[in-house]
C-alpha cells in the first residue's frame, strides 16, 4: 500500500483567515497562503503535534 503525506488548508469564512493543518498534525492559521504552505513544507521546523485527544492510543 502506498500512502502520502496530506496537507490541508481552508479558508475560515467571514475572515481573512486560512487554517492549515500539516500531515503531523500541527495546525497554524496565517493570513498569507504564501507563508501558510511555507510553513507546510518546512516539515518538520516549526511544528509540534497535536495534543492527543483523550481516548486515543499513542
Amino acid at each position: 500500500m502506498n500512502t502520502a503525506e496530506v496537507y490541508r488548508i481552508d479558508w475560515l469564512p467571514g475572515t481573512d483567515v486560512l487554517h492549515g493543518v500539516c500531515h503531523c498534525g500541527a495546525e497554524r492559521t496565517a493570513e498569507d497562503p504564501v507563508e501558510l504552505w511555507q510553513w507546510m513544507l518546512a516539515h518538520p521546523d516549526g511544528h509540534s503535534p497535536a495534543p492527543l485527544q483523550k481516548g486515543t492510543i499513542e
